[in-house]
């Protein structure tokens, strides 16, 4: 296997990664608690809190009609990853920023694509808050989603805009 056939697999165990932490914490979840149950981990902070997810990013569009709800929630998901796969091949290996982000962006959308299709819902459980002020409720692959798009920011903000206008590396 040569070097950049290894760096692909190794984003793709990522992926991968990401898309089975994600699958057996939300199968533990749901097989030790009830909805909308919740135990506190840190009292004041977080707590784990088991919700569901029928709308988009922070329960968006969660009274749209079904029909429509679940042909949107499932096609744009799979369009997404579609095209991170597309981006990830386009992106050279040696680019490890974008490659990890793009990795943990493709987990994570696996992870809530899988309870869309298996479930028609989101299964959430991580609750953080202060006060009564409550981030709404996430879960592995969201976070996942999160700490990728926050690698490909950082990325092209190291680049600079010089590669952004060029297209090229600071490599190149």
């Amino acid at each position: 296997m040569n070097r950049d056939a290894a760096w692909r697999a190794a984003y793709a165990l990522v992926s991968m990664t990401v898309l089975s932490l994600d699958q057996i914490t939300k199968w533990k979840i749901t097989s030790t608690m009830t909805l909308y149950s919740s135990i506190p981990v840190l009292r004041g902070f977080f707590h784990l809190t088991l919700v569901t997810n029928r709308g988009a990013l922070f329960g968006l569009f969660h009274d749209m009609a079904d029909p429509y709800r679940g042909a949107l929630f499932t096609s744009i998901p799979i369009l997404a990853i579609l095209l991170i796969v597309v981006f990830q091949v386009r992106t050279t290996v040696a680019d490890t920023a974008a490659q990890a982000g793009l990795a943990l962006i493709l987990g994570g959308a696996l992870g809530n694509l899988t309870d869309r299709l298996r479930l028609g819902y989101v299964i959430d459980f991580l609750d953080i808050f202060v006060g009564s002020h409550h981030w709404p409720a996430f879960n592995v692959a969201d976070a996942s989603i999160c700490i990728g798009v926050t690698f490909l920011v950082l990325d092209l903000l190291a680049k600079g805009p010089e590669h952004r206008r060029a297209g090229t590396t600071p490599e190149s």
